[in-house]
């Protein structure tokens, strides 16, 4: 009975818990003992975030595993989120969970596990984004050759937009876009994506010129400082910009996601200024070369068309020897035609220069001044023969005007057997004939008489047709250089036409046009004979 009541005093010695107790008294100690702790494992069993916002999964290593948890508010501030496989160190509290006795611990944070992890989870994302096509060389597009404007996606207070500046200015100056973004941080990633969607989104002509091409720059880091661009909202925004993009993040030896998702890649921000513009004084020589070559082998095509013509010509034409053969008589002929005609042209032309010559000759003022006298340029035996023939003809005509005043008077006296004149009218209104009187007109001719009367009223009027004929003469003789135009020879033709003896009633009308120079004197001259006939007959 000892044995028994020592034993049950034993058992009766020890405290009693309840569930709940233990559960609690185990929490309390966990939580004191491991406040704050961080943890290195592998992630499993994640899948994703709950729907209520938290995410669940687990770390384990070769021989334990922990449940781990996310809460919600937590998990947005996270820079790596948790993935599958990814070796990460953990910090958060170790707590328990009374409900099934387990412990798990709260994760307020989470990074890569050293390099390798890094490296591992960014081989990770390379390989699903390139199964995706995001990376296919199919989807780069070339750049501009001589761009407008040039965005650059980078930090305003670094020395990379001063480099990028300077560069495009030696190079060829263009217009420079900044959109300002933090390159290092949590935030960095979207930003950069973000500047990268609104350079897209600019319209081609708005107020704020678009640019041809886009820099995406940042200087050198670590991987760390450069995960930013590793993130995978910025690689699928390079990889969906309407712009192409020139990558230049780091050094030549720094490679990042949009690297690959870039159209193309400068190993350095200097080396992305120099792909986005060219060198203005490289194209100014391209272009004189060019210019070069162009001429250079334009002359050497004009050289060979032209031998490929003389050959042809020379074996399709006939030699230009035998085409000047055939027509060298012709020449010949044609080359003595026109020798005849410009001598004979000479000759004409000579003849015209002569007399116009003689003409200017007989108005000159020496010719005008010998010929005064007479009123003509003529020469001295030409003028003493003119003399003497005007002097016969002043002899005559005054012989004549003696005479037809002496017939004149005969006419005009007293015929026998006439009443006198103051006779009564009745008496002297017919004559002895029982024809009237004469008129005293000189002009007027007696009816009466027969045959004579009418032979001196044609004696008057020839007196006169000679009397005008002899004027015409003499004012030709003053003016014997000048030719008579032919309106003065129609008003010489109305005169004599004027001077005609009437017939019928009628003027007798002359067709003959007046005869100029010496056959008018001639025919004066005949008249002026006619007349003088006539008087001697009648004395």
């Amino acid at each position: 009975m000892t044995d028994a009541s020592g034993s049950e005093t034993a058992r009766s010695n020890a405290p009693e818990f309840s569930v709940s107790e233990l559960s609690g008294a185990l929490k309390r100690a966990i939580e004191d003992r491991f406040g704050f702790v961080r943890l290195r494992g592998e992630i499993s069993n994640y899948r994703g975030p709950h729907s209520s916002g938290h995410a669940y999964f687990s770390l384990k290593d070769a021989s334990a595993r922990i449940d781990a948890v996310v809460w919600k508010g937590t998990f947005a501030r996270l820079k790596v989120k948790p993935q599958e496989g990814l070796e990460v160190v953990a910090s958060g509290k170790i707590t328990t969970f009374p409900g099934k006795s387990s412990y798990q611990i709260v994760v307020e944070a989470i990074e890569p596990a050293g390099v390798g992890a890094l490296m591992a989870l960014l081989e990770e994302r390379r390989r699903r984004l390139a199964a995706e096509g995001l990376f296919d060389a199919a989807r780069k597009r070339p750049l501009p050759f001589l761009p407008r404007v040039v965005g650059v996606v980078t930090s305003p207070t670094g020395a990379v937009i001063r480099d990028i500046l300077h560069r495009l200015a030696d190079r060829f100056p263009r217009h420079v876009l900044v959109w300002p973004v933090r390159v290092q941080g949590e935030t960095s990633a979207a930003e950069v994506a973000a500047a990268i969607s609104g350079f897209s989104a600019l319209p081609p002509d708005g107020p704020i010129p678009r640019p041809d091409v886009v820099i995406v720059a940042r200087g050198g880091g670590s991987l760390e400082d450069l995960w930013g661009f590793n993130e995978e909202i910025v690689a699928r925004a390079a990889a969906a910009s309407a712009i192409p993009i020139i990558a230049a993040v780091g050094h030549e030896t720094d490679w990042t996601l949009i690297d690959h998702a870039a159209d193309h890649r400068a190993p350095t921000p200097t080396g992305a200024a120099e792909k986005a513009v060219p060198v203005r004084l490289e194209l100014a020589a391209d272009l004189a070369a060019l210019s070069r070559r162009h001429a250079a082998a334009m002359r050497r095509l004009v050289e060979q068309r032209r031998g490929d013509l003389r050959g042809t010509a020379a074996r399709a034409l006939p030699a230009p020897d035998e085409i000047m053969a055939a027509r060298a008589p012709e020449l010949d002929h044609a080359g003595r035609r026109v020798a005849g005609a410009i001598a004979r042209e000479q000759d004409r032309r000579r003849l015209m220069v002569e007399r116009a010559a003689q003409r200017l000759a007989r108005q000159s003022p020496q010719a005008r001044l010998a010929g005064f006298s007479n009123g003509s340029t003529i020469s001295a035996a030409a003028c003493a023969s003119r003399a003497s023939r005007g002097a016969k003809n002043v002899s005559a005509f005054t012989a004549l005007a003696a005479r037809l005043g002496a017939a004149r008077a005969a006419n005009f006296a007293p015929r026998a057997g006439a009443p006198p004149r103051d006779a009564p009218r009745s008496t002297r209104s017919r004559g002895a004939c029982g024809t009237r009187p004469p008129t005293r007109s000189p002009r007027a001719a007696p009816i009466c008489g027969g045959s004579n009367s009418f032979k001196q009223a044609s004696a008057m009027k020839t007196f006169w047709r000679v009397v005008f004929a002899l004027i015409l003469e003499r004012r030709r003789e003053a003016r014997p250089a000048r030719r008579r135009s032919r309106g003065r020879r129609r008003a010489d033709a109305a005169f004599f036409r004027r001077r005609s003896p009437r017939r019928g009633g009628r003027r007798a009308r002359t067709h003959r046009r007046a005869r100029p120079g010496a056959e008018t004197a001639r025919r004066a001259a005949s008249q002026a004979r006619t007349g003088l006939a006539v008087l001697a007959h009648f004395q």
